[in-house]
């Protein structure tokens, strides 16, 4: 299987050739994020390495797109939001929210008494797999039932 980044650098090269100006743009930024973190790295990145310049992107979009929104420039969100479905075909599929809530509730009745405690150790199970902000949903929640 290729790793990510080729997949990125291949998919790339397919968009410079269909002449899809808005993919072109996105894939070539990340792709450009990703030899700037190979240099930071001083090696090749990893696929978690890449994955994570890939949420980087779709985070600074996702920001993009709320402060147009309260610019009134429904023009530009509509961009940052093709965007972001671009980037997000890269992500690996979402853990099932069912899951997610086992975890949290076993991390409570493993003694995790706040927010902080309970994302300290739920997220390293599931990173890249699960958004930060998913699981603080969750474990706000189930806190609350607890409380």
């Amino acid at each position: 299987m290729a790793s990510l980044l080729e997949r990125l650098q291949s998919d790339l090269t397919a968009a410079r050739k269909a002449q899809d100006k808005s993919r072109l743009l996105v894939l070539g930024t990340i792709v450009a994020d990703v030899k700037n973190r190979r240099i930071e790295l001083q090696r090749d990145p990893t696929d978690d390495d890449v994955l994570d310049v890939v949420r980087r992107g779709i985070k600074r979009r996702r920001e993009s797109i709320e402060m147009f929104q309260s610019a009134g420039r429904d023009d530009l969100v509509a961009n940052e939001r093709a965007q972001v479905e671009v980037l997000e075909t890269y992500l690996p599929p979402q853990v099932d929210p069912e899951e997610l809530r086992n975890a949290v509730r076993a991390a409570i009745a493993g003694g995790a008494a706040n927010v902080g405690a309970v994302m300290g150790k739920v997220m390293p199970q599931f990173k890249g797999r699960a958004e930060g902000g998913v699981i603080n949903a969750i474990a706000r929640e189930e806190l609350s039932r607890k409380g």
